[in-house]
């Protein structure tokens, strides 16, 4: 039988590993080799799992630098050395959505429901990749059902998601019941968050773009998902100053141009010999 993507490096370390040991040890008896392939397999295992370690950190790094395709590659390699992560990599997913790899993105996010059911982000993260390969009333009717995920306000993220709340409900309720600064910071960063994913989603990019950069800018947390917030909003910022240079640009060719038709003699009419 062929070996797969994902056992390939598990196999190449064991076999360096077993090949040093029996040239080096010929006078062994059996038992005692395969003693020895045991103790090999358990380190090339372990060796494996460091380098996943080591990718997956390298992933995230990219990610926080708007690095999307490197981060997907990294975080695959990841998963490829080490398959018990895959369904708990929801970071990978949304690698997978910043690299419009809706579908792969949607697989991932219904991975990570069969280990955790009861988180409204995932549900979330779902629904996005959906509404951009197939539509915004798909993905509403398709959403996962979730638990009880008692952080607020992700049960109104949710519903909004859902359909079932307008957008101000969520704000109301992260302010709702006079919580401390620190919680209601962390209350705020997520509901404009997900607010401004959810405008993104919905074709309103202004909407969107000024609940991310209020996320991000307001409201940091020590999260990987305050990251996540910053990258997005740094897009639209990078987007809107692309936008001046080209204006810029414009601007300048049209001078250019005015001053190349000024500097030029007139022309002679064509009844003049």
């Amino acid at each position: 039988m062929p070996l797969s993507r994902s056992t390939l490096p598990l196999a190449a370390a064991l076999t360096l590993t077993v090949f040093a040991i029996s040239t080096a040890q010929d006078d062994k008896t059996p038992e005692d080799l395969l003693h020895d392939a045991r103790e090999a397999e358990i380190r090339a295992r372990e060796l494996a799992v460091r380098a996943a370690d080591a990718f997956d950190a390298r992933g995230s790094a990219h990610f926080k630098a708007g690095r999307f395709k490197e981060s997907v590659a990294d975080f695959d390699q990841a998963v490829a050395l080490d398959a018990r992560r895959k369904p708990w990599h929801w970071r990978r997913g949304i690698s997978y959505y910043y690299t419009k790899q809706y579908v792969e993105g949607q697989r991932q996010f219904e991975g990570y429901q069969t280990v955790d059911d009861s988180d409204v982000e995932n549900a979330a993260w779902r629904y996005l990749c959906m509404a951009r390969k197939y539509g915004v009333e798909k993905a509403q009717k398709e959403i996962l059902r979730v638990g009880n995920d008692r952080r607020v306000p992700m049960r109104q993220i949710y519903d909004l998601f859902a359909g079932k709340i307008e957008p101000e409900k969520v704000l109301e309720t992260a302010k709702a019941g006079d919580p401390p600064p620190p919680l209601l910071n962390r209350r705020l960063f997520y509901a404009h968050l997900y607010l401004g994913l959810y405008w993104e989603v919905q074709k309103k990019p202004a909407l969107a773009k000024k609940h991310l950069v209020i996320a991000a800018d307001k409201h940091k947390i020590g999260h990987y998902m305050w990251d996540v917030a910053k990258v997005h909003a740094d897009l639209y910022r990078e987007a809107k100053s692309e936008k001046k240079d080209e204006k810029k640009d414009e601007k300048k060719d049209e001078k250019k141009d005015e001053k190349k038709d000024e500097n030029e003699p007139p022309r002679k009419s064509g009844s003049e010999n």
